[in-house]
């Protein structure tokens, strides 16, 4: 009799609970000319932050490539000369 009770109880939140997941909130106000430009400014700046980071850690894992691998510039032999005769 508890069991069913308590099955009855959450099966009940549980319908409950799916009928405030569909609620719909109300649109949000329209921006300002002044608000678009902001925003666009700010996303300008933050691709161009991005981009700044990606070249710095893309040369920097080259530089450890390179340091890793034995990879110097004028240290590694060509390869029309790989020892065939």
């Amino acid at each position: 009799m508890k069991n069913r009770l308590i099955a009855l109880v959450a099966g009940a939140s549980l319908a409950l609970g799916s009928l405030t997941v569909h609620a719909k909130l109300p649109p949000p106000p329209p921006k300002s000319d002044a608000e678009k430009a902001a925003d666009a400014e700010k996303a300008a700046a933050a691709k161009a932050k991005a981009a700044e980071l990606e070249a710095k850690y893309e040369d920097k894992a080259v530089a450890n490539y390179r340091k890793n691998k034995g990879m110097g510039g004028a240290t590694a032999a060509p390869a029309s000369m790989s020892g065939k005769k």
